[in-house]
């Protein structure tokens, strides 16, 4: 680093000081001069040095590091990490850019349960993961970085699930989220948030391409993001693709499409019942500052130091997918219940992408809404 020039006055005689004593201009931190103007950025906050004295901005920051240290010092059942790519951003923006699904809407919220005749509740164990029941036609964990779009990642991914189980294994593609972003804008904003009941309709109407053929845009929020794929009904109600996959390399532009979502009851065995039998589904969070910070255990909020989240309520509805279930000794050393959650935050995040949060209390919210579709197959797929 260039050395800085620093700026200095004589002081005058007469002082208790010698003649040659020489008073820097300017500010220290941490040992170090900086000259009158200088920024450094402290995690989400900069300050400037002014009149010898530093001036710093006063915003709360995602990451939180005397709340990392709570959550590791108590008996809370999980452990609290600081996150490289979180670091810098603040609370507000967190919950802007990193979640993006919208609140319900009262459709959603109204749509009756259904309870499916599964086999009894003893059936179930009392460990349970998708991919070790479908090794293969499951999907792991992709990376929203900052595009609010968890409202995509989780619709797609839970669908791609779906078509594989319910085809055996016949199509395994991992759908592309990218086309949901790109192309389903009604009441979207592509990267600033959108509705899982207009996505779920996109899959059923248009129907979606694989994510190799459709990949992640390298910058999601790029002016040229418009849609890039179309699709048309061959009159039978199977649907082509108009155009060759944006990724040049990938020649299968095959659309899949979904039957209407339906809502799986909250009831905790109602869940598990229809996570064994057909497959992940899709929860609404509502995702609390602690979250962010989230590294291995199961989840439960710890309240914060600070009363700043509650003033974005409204950006904090997120979209994951539930996998499977559990049982372990959590917090105090009791035996607790867990749901086995797979986030949209790239895999260095959590348990390998993953998280596990409590079950059966509707810890956040996780089990207040649940959404699962099945993929429309024709009499040939299945065959």
């Amino acid at each position: 680093m260039e050395k800085q020039r620093l700026s200095q006055r004589e002081v005058q005689p007469g002082a208790d000081f010698t003649r040659n004593h020489v008073i820097l201009e300017g500010c220290l931190r941490d040992g170090q001069h900086y000259e009158e103007g200088s920024v450094i950025k402290e995690n989400c906050n900069s300050c400037t040095c002014s009149g010898q004295q530093w001036k710093c901005s006063q915003d709360v920051c995602l990451i939180q590091p005397e709340l990392i240290e709570r959550v590791n010092k108590g008996d809370y059942g999980w452990t609290a990490q600081n996150y490289s790519q979180f670091w810098g951003m603040t609370l507000e923006e967190g919950f802007k850019y990193r979640l993006g699904t919208l609140p319900p809407s009262p459709m959603l919220l109204s749509m009756n349960e259904v309870t499916a005749s599964l086999p009894a509740t003893r059936d179930l164990p009392e460990f349970f993961v998708a991919s070790y029941k479908w090794p293969g036609w499951t999907h792991g964990p992709l990376d929203q970085k900052n595009c609010a779009a968890s409202w995509a990642f989780s619709t797609a991914s839970v669908a791609a699930d779906r078509i594989a189980i319910q085809s055996k294994g016949r199509y395994t593609d991992n759908l592309s989220p990218q086309n949901l972003i790109s192309c389903c804008v009604k009441n979207h904003h592509g990267c600033n948030s959108g509705s899982i009941d207009r996505a779920w309709w996109y899959l059923r109407k248009r129907g979606l391409v694989s994510h190799a053929c459709y990949p992640l845009f390298k910058d999601q929020n790029a002016t040229n993001s418009g849609c890039a794929m179309a699709s048309r009904s061959d009159g039978r109600g199977k649907r082509h693709a108009t155009k060759p996959c944006p990724n040049i390399i990938e020649k299968s532009n095959r659309i899949y499409q979904c039957s209407p979502p339906y809502r799986v009851s909250s009831n905790e065995t109602e869940i598990m019942k229809e996570i064994m039998h057909s497959g992940p589904v899709q929860a609404i969070m509502r995702v609390h500052e602690d979250f962010f910070h989230y590294k291995t255990g199961i989840y439960r909020h710890v309240t914060g130091t600070n009363e700043e989240s509650e003033k974005y309520q409204k950006l904090q509805t997120h979209a994951v997918k539930l996998t499977g279930w559990g049982t372990l000794r959590g917090a105090k050393g009791q035996k607790e219940k867990f749901w086995i959650a797979a986030n949209s935050w790239g895999k260095s995040w959590g348990e390998n992408g993953y998280f596990r949060i409590l079950r059966g209390v509707n810890e956040s919210d996780i089990e207040k809404l649940i959404i699962a579709a099945w993929g429309q197959l024709t009499s040939s797929d299945e065959s």
